[in-house]
């Protein structure tokens, strides 16, 4: 199947929500059974509430930002409107690159007769203020106050040692501009397992996609997408693993609670758009990969 730099909007392909089946002694949901197949040879991971939590709560920062965006517009909706309408569209959008949010900021602005900035510009705002309220984060890591574990999704670096050890090649894809997930990974230790394949959004989004990269990595490995196996919280790196065949896990993390309970937004989402696999974070690694690695 071609893949370009479009995403798609969210478009739930199933209503099944429960019940499914899971793993003895887990929280690890199984929705689509695996049937034969070869064990996974490559491994794609999101980035942002995947692996790191570094960026737990950015729709604090970005929902308020839209709303004085919208207000200053010369739109006559309250503030708790405006607020409404800005969380609905950034969660119907979340997933994507961060630039579709702001491409829609841009159309509400103009919707509402205003002259919008250009999307980059509304982005660059956002990312300004979301590194003023992180720095605190990114400084106790650079400088040792804080151990990575704080910062990642609980048992990552466990369930990446894991996969190295069975051979399967790692690939990392954010939404996120891709100078700040480089710097991100480095500070949470991670660069040794993804090396070079390390991958974000560009200047021009139109130059990137997660479905870019995994149309990539099968291309230049010269496989078949039933050997990729895809990690995510987010739909679209769901939808574009199941595109080409490929099997699917949802990770519905808590990124704030850390409780190892799924976050039931998420699920339901991820669930919508045939994630075979729901797990809320990686405790149970262990009996994952032996479920994936058909020796369960």
């Amino acid at each position: 199947m071609e893949l370009n730099h479009l995403e798609e909007d969210y478009c739930r392909s199933t209503h099944k929500t429960g019940p499914a089946r899971t793993l003895p002694d887990t929280r690890i949901e199984i929705f689509r059974q695996a049937g034969p197949r070869r064990p996974p040879e490559h491994v794609l991971l999101d980035f942002d509430g995947t692996l790191s939590l570094i960026r737990e709560g950015w729709t604090e920062v970005m929902v308020p930002m839209m709303v004085e965006v919208l207000q200053e517009a010369g739109s006559d909706e309250s503030p708790a409107d405006l607020d409404r309408l800005a969380r609905d569209f950034v969660a119907e959008l979340t997933g994507k690159q961060t630039i579709y949010q702001m491409i829609r900021l841009a159309e509400e602005v103009r919707r509402r007769g205003g002259a919008p900035e250009e999307p980059a510009a509304y982005k660059q705002r956002y990312h300004d203020r979301l590194l003023q309220r992180i720095a605190g984060r990114r400084d106790a890591l650079r400088s040792g106050a804080a151990a990575p574990a704080e910062m990642l999704v609980p048992n990552s670096i466990e369930l990446l040692e894991e996969l190295r050890d069975r051979g399967a090649a790692l690939y990392l894809a954010s939404g996120t501009d891709e100078h700040y997930v480089i710097e991100e990974v480095q500070l949470l230790g991670l660069e040794r397992y993804f090396g070079r394949h390390v991958y974000g959004a560009l200047d021009d989004y139109k130059c990137f996609s997660k479905a870019m990269v995994i149309q990539r990595i099968l291309a230049e490995n010269r496989v078949d997408g039933d050997v990729l196996l895809g990690f995510g919280d987010g739909y679209v790196e769901i939808q574009n693993v199941k595109a080409v065949g490929g099997m699917a896990i949802g990770v519905a993390s808590d990124e704030a609670g850390r409780s190892g309970l799924p976050d039931h937004w998420k699920r339901d989402r991820l669930i919508g758009v045939g994630a075979d696999v729901i797990v809320p974070d990686y405790r149970d690694h262990g009996p994952l990969l032996r479920y994936l690695w058909n020796e369960v």
